[in-house]
């Protein structure tokens, strides 16, 4: 996906995401309608992992066609159910890895309280949410992907930190909230009990319901990741500041920078879905010049969630002129032979790993004599690039290496002005490239993004980062500046690459990417 940014990062800061506040003081409500439940139906638990302490009122819809629940059927939904506690659970295979983790936290800060939250659901219309997708800080540091759920390290009089995961318990039987409540069980799907998550996590785990109380109640030093739970941070307000909250952020994105063998593997996982994907799309594009772009978005969707949690990002499904528009995520254009499709997607694995992978591809299976000229430019400063990354090269190498070829193709055509070395100086190809040629990747496709300059885009390679290699040459449809064929021509070539020990590995290297293979490939796939 590419980076506007031709320093190689996403630095913008992150937009507050649209949160309930509820949460943490009332986390069995569900908050998803006005109305408490039926009297006498909010009344405390005598479910020792269920009850926070409080009474936890339920919540439902507003205009529901039930008025109430008679004290028959309520004492009826109390009994006759199985006990469903898993007892044979084995740590998730990034417990090992994540408590490495929490440890180099733990020793950047000493003494000083730690709150990463996973976030909430965001409201889509009314009281439907989009699916939520927890924060990649709190999936880093713990492997959970449970939204509500919150992590904490408790530092220690003899030093270190004690870590503990508050999450939502089980739904309440007794007091009916897991039928009544819009968040209950029976609404929403079963949810692991604390010992259960334990287990899983290989952490304490304890009750998010209480968690607001005892953050308003500490005392000494605290940063939180900001951005992911509006009532987490309402309850620290008093207690951090800004400067400090970034600093957390910032080394949060810089322990992501260096993959561990776990996170190697997710994202080899990622790009042998993500070419499936592709192979999907090129099997259907009649369909698509049937109906519009939507086609093409539709059936690389349908593999990111066959094989996968989602797609990494929206996908960019542009054909013909949009192919010019970097982040083109309508998606709602025609599909026609004889133009090209510029197709970047990714999926997401289950652990919320992603690829980002870009082929620019002719509609009609064979590219025009000019789609080919500008596409073999892109190719080849692509190549280039991917040259460039290596253990101990400079990070900015491979957009250099790339711009290089690509201001010497635009010279060489005759729509810039040499020497290439003064249109390089003066930045005059980015008329037409635009972006920068990568980012890093991972849990996040703009993985790391707020890592310090120093430590991303002014850094050295080292074994185990992972990072896109993406040139493109974009030709707008209004551009009077170049022919009038070249208009509305766009093409971008992007792949994963792991920086190893001797050099490079593309791990999105499944798909073909010179011009002639591309083509071979297509025709086998519709055969």
């Amino acid at each position: 996906m590419s980076e506007a940014d031709p320093r190689g990062g996403a630095r913008e800061e992150r937009a507050e995401p649209e949160v309930r506040t509820d949460r943490a003081d009332n986390a069995a409500e569900g908050g998803a309608g006005e109305e408490p439940g039926p009297e006498g139906l909010g009344a405390e638990s005598s479910d020792p992992e269920g009850d926070a302490g409080e009474e936890q009122a339920i919540r439902q819809r507003k205009n529901r066609l039930y008025p109430g629940v008679s004290d028959e059927l309520a004492a009826a939904m109390k009994t006759g159910w199985a006990d469903t506690e898993q007892h044979d659970l084995a740590p998730i295979p990034q417990a090992r890895f994540t408590a490495g983790r929490r440890a180099a936290l733990s020793a950047r800060f000493p003494g000083e309280r730690i709150v990463v939250p996973a976030g909430n659901p965001r409201v889509r219309a009314n009281d439907s949410d989009y699916p939520f997708r927890a924060g990649s800080e709190y999936v880093h540091l713990t492997g959970d992907r449970t939204q509500d759920a919150v992590l904490v390290l408790e530092p220690k009089k003899e030093g270190g930190h004690d870590a503990a995961v508050y999450l939502l318990p089980r739904s309440n039987r007794d007091n009916g909230e897991f039928w009544l409540d819009s968040q209950g069980e029976l609404w929403v799907g079963r949810r692991h009990s604390l010992t259960e998550a334990e287990k899983l996590l290989g952490l304490p785990c304890k009750d998010v319901r209480t968690i607001a109380d005892e953050l308003r109640a500490a005392t000494g030093p605290v940063r939180v990741v900001r951005g992911y739970d509006a009532a987490i941070e309402a309850a620290l307000t008093d207690k951090v500041t800004g400067e400090r909250d970034a600093e957390l952020t910032e080394f949060l994105s810089e322990l992501r920078l260096v993959k561990d063998e776990f996170e190697v593997g997710e994202l080899v996982r990622a790009c042998e879905s993500t070419a499936r994907g592709f192979e999907d799309v090129v099997r259907v594009l009649d369909k698509a010049e049937a109906t519009s772009e939507r086609y093409v978005e539709g059936t690389f969707f349908l593999r990111a969630r066959v094989e996968g949690n989602d797609v990494g990002y929206g996908s960019i499904c542009a054909a013909g002129p949009h192919a010019t528009t970097l982040h083109w995520v309508r998606n709602d254009g025609p599909v026609r032979s004889g133009e090209l499709l510029l197709l970047d997607a990714g999926v997401e694995t289950e652990t919320l790993y992603t690829a980002d992978v870009t082929r620019t591809l002719p509609v009609s299976g064979t590219f025009s004599p000019l789609q080919r000229r500008i596409y073999d430019a892109v190719y080849a400063a692509q190549e280039a690039g991917i040259a460039a990354v290596k253990p101990g090269a400079a990070y900015r190498d491979f957009h250099e290496a790339a711009q290089q070829v690509l201001a010497e193709k635009l010279v060489e055509w005759g729509l810039l002005d040499g020497p290439v070395e003064r249109a390089l100086e003066l930045g005059l190809q980015r008329r037409w490239t635009l972006h920068g040629t990568g980012h890093m990747l991972g849990l996040d496709v703009h993985d790391c993004a707020h890592a310090r300059t120093e430590t991303y885009v002014d850094c050295t390679l080292e074994p185990g980062m992972v990072l896109t290699v993406e040139p493109g040459l974009y030709f707008q449809p209004d551009d009077l500046t170049v022919p009038e064929e070249y208009r509305g021509i766009g093409v971008r070539i992007e792949d994963d690459i792991l920086v190893t020990e001797d050099g490079n590995r593309n791990l999105s290297a499944a798909l073909p990417r010179e011009a002639g293979e591309v083509e071979a490939w297509m025709a086998s796939l519709r055969a």
